[in-house]
């Protein structure tokens, strides 16, 4: 299909093969793999969070460039997932083209997520106390360490349904940036397909929930005035907000643009102009 339209990529309705296919390839994992793949998947997040947190600091870049920038950084995580190999939850969100497809039962789509989500925990909360005991937060004359705990804040303070909503605008951009990285056959063509989502989700100040693990982890290791149940509730919004728009608005839409039964054969590869 990619040869007919001269393009090295995959085509749109070869991904959604691709993506289904490494879907059921995912809910059979063995758990304990999941739960290994998915601790270094919040550990390589995290780092992306402390990239981020860095260029958040300087003072001297302007509010753009900060965004921006902080975004290119934080790009580090996923293409660390995707080039390294890991399980994301927010990525896993596409199972459920698989699952749509009849490939892949409710129960193992609803134990990938929860083995998963449970390990990128880990892995986030553990890169949390390392950054901790290297003493990260003191750089910058410690303004490393006041951004790390003012965006646990401000995660935190953020009304519900706002927070939802970036948690649906969020994973929108992250799975269409694995949808992406899918039609790639580089390692260069994943990166640069990871890079512009990424930023765009970063910059805009969407929410993702392994990211918010990180620095709700490192807050509480800090002893920050932040209760634990706010974290708990702030975590819980956007994860099902990442639910939402990774699972529904990016996994059943190119479902049923590609998939369903009876969808028409004609132009359901044909690329965009």
């Amino acid at each position: 299909m990619s040869d007919v339209f001269g393009l090295d990529a995959y085509a749109p309705k070869e991904v959604a093969a691709r993506v289904t296919e490494v879907g059921v390839a995912k809910a059979r994992l063995p758990w304990l793999t999941q739960a290994l793949l998915g601790v270094l998947a919040g550990a390589f997040i995290g780092l992306g969070a402390v990239m981020f947190t860095l260029v958040a600091s300087d003072a001297s870049l302007g509010f753009a460039a900060q965004r921006l920038l902080g975004g290119l950084v934080f790009s580090l995580g996923l293409v660390l997932v995707t080039v390294a190999g890991a399980e994301l939850f927010t990525g896993n969100n596409l199972i459920v083209m698989a699952w749509a497809a009849g490939q892949v039962s409710a129960s193992a789509l609803l134990r990938n997520w929860a083995v998963v989500c449970a390990a990128n925990l880990v892995g986030a909360a553990g890169l949390a106390l390392l950054v901790a005991l290297a003493d990260t937060a003191l750089m910058n004359q410690g303004a490393v360490g006041r951004t790390l705990l003012s965006i646990a804040q401000a995660k935190v303070d953020m009304p519900a349904t706002q927070a939802f909503f970036r948690g649906v605008l969020c994973n929108v951009l992250v799975c269409m940036a694995v949808w992406m990285a899918m039609a790639g056959r580089t390692v260069t063509d994943k990166a640069v397909a990871i890079v512009f989502p990424i930023t765009a989700f970063v910059a805009a100040g969407f929410e993702h929930s392994i990211a918010n693990m990180f620095f709700f982890a490192f807050a509480a290791l800090a002893h920050a005035p932040i209760g634990f149940g706010a974290m708990l509730i702030s975590l819980a919004v956007v994860i099902a907000g990442n639910i939402v728009g990774g699972s529904v608005l990016v996994a059943l839409v190119y479902w049923v643009i590609y998939l369903r039964p009876g969808r028409s054969p004609q132009g359901a590869g044909r690329p965009g102009p």
